[in-house]
């Protein structure tokens, strides 16, 4: 039991740890999640959306740091009570997430591991297991230090996880996992291979014959039956491919303008996904980056999910002389953490990002 404990605190620990620093690495992204969770439909707590950013942070902090303690044994006790308490919560969310499908993406891994919610929900029963095997052998958990050291590890953690999360909201994300990362070529990232493979969908036919109902299973074409047709149910039994970015559109006046903009030499987007949320001060600090930018000859484009009126004033607010394209907001998210941020591209290759208190560095 001695050898279990030991091999199970140390699996626990670091993945607590890994999973922590990804979503600390990026906490925009988190709470984008949280508010997922939070929404209408799911577990409708609409009145902690506010509150997301602020939850993220310390959730991610606070799990990272309990795999810091379980390690290195500070405080056992309350160690294994919020283990225990947290998965058990995570337990409930993604068993309910995956039942009702009302969450596709768990996040628990952010953007560099993700997992559809059964996975997350048996992740969580293994992690679940293992941290019932540690609560009722807290006694094998012994401190890797001197007791009075401990408080200290803990301590330069706290401080360390609070400056990088700082670091990365004034910033951009110091790893970027999305699909958007520089060196991405947009255009190819949207391609389908020739030897793509399709979606596989099994069809479940209702007829009604000598007053009896009766199922006809197909793999899409019409059975042949004379009884009356009452309806068909479509399940998808095999993912097709679905290529990196999916969702990306540069739309004005009901055209996608992409395939062009795509082949511009020097193109800048001014990223902002909701203009009615959007940060006053970085538009202020983005003047003297577009002047720049005219100067070297960019052609600057902003791209929003917002409607005309926004539009219009914010181009009056700020005297802007670029024309805005329409995206789908989660799209428009997942390309930079930033509102607004600036994304320079060449022939459609991402080349830069930067969060707009870096918009000095164009």
């Amino acid at each position: 039991m001695k050898y279990i404990v030991g091999l199970s605190r140390i699996f626990v620990g670091v993945l607590f740890i890994f999973s922590g620093f990804v979503k600390l690495n990026d906490p925009i992204g988190f709470s984008y999640k949280l508010e997922e969770y939070f929404g209408k439909g799911v577990l409708n707590l609409e009145f902690l959306i506010p509150f997301a950013l602020v939850l993220a942070i310390f959730i991610v902090i606070y799990e990272l740091i309990l795999g810091v303690t379980l390690l290195i044994g500070y405080a056992p006790k309350f160690t294994k009570w919020s283990l225990l308490l947290m998965i058990l919560f995570f337990t409930f969310l993604t068993f309910y997430s995956a039942y009702f499908n009302k969450v596709t993406d768990c996040g628990c891994f952010g953007d560099a591991i993700p997992l559809t919610p059964w996975q997350s929900f048996t992740k969580d029963i293994v992690l679940l297991i293992l941290i019932l095997i540690l609560f009722f052998n807290s006694k094998y958990i012994k401190p890797l230090f001197a007791k009075a050291s401990l408080k200290w590890v803990v301590f330069a953690v706290t401080i360390g996880c609070l400056y990088f999360a700082y670091h990365v909201l004034m910033h951009l994300p110091a790893i970027d996992f999305r699909a958007y990362k520089i060196g991405t070529n947009i255009p190819q990232a949207m391609a389908y291979p020739e030897d793509a493979a399709s979606a596989v969908y099994e069809y479940e036919w209702s007829f009604k014959e000598n007053g009896e109902t009766k199922t006809y299973t197909t793999s899409g074409s019409y059975p042949e039956v004379s009884g009356e047709f009452i309806g068909v149910e479509t399940k998808l039994i095999k993912e097709g491919y679905t290529p990196p970015i999916s969702d990306f559109s540069l739309i004005k006046d009901g055209e996608d303008y992409i395939e062009s903009l795509m082949q511009e030499e020097k193109l800048l987007i001014i990223v902002a996904y909701n203009l009615s949320k959007t940060e006053r001060e970085g538009w202020e600090e983005l003047q003297a980056t577009l002047q720049k930018a005219k100067h070297q000859n960019f052609k600057i484009i902003g791209l929003t999910a917002s409607g005309a009126k926004d539009i219009e004033n914010i181009k009056e607010d700020y005297s802007l002389g670029f024309e805005f394209y329409f995206s789908d907001e989660t799209a428009i998210k997942t390309v930079i953490r930033a509102n607004p941020g600036l994304v320079v591209l060449s022939k459609g290759t991402i080349v830069n990002k930067l969060h707009w208190n870096d918009a000095h560095k164009f």
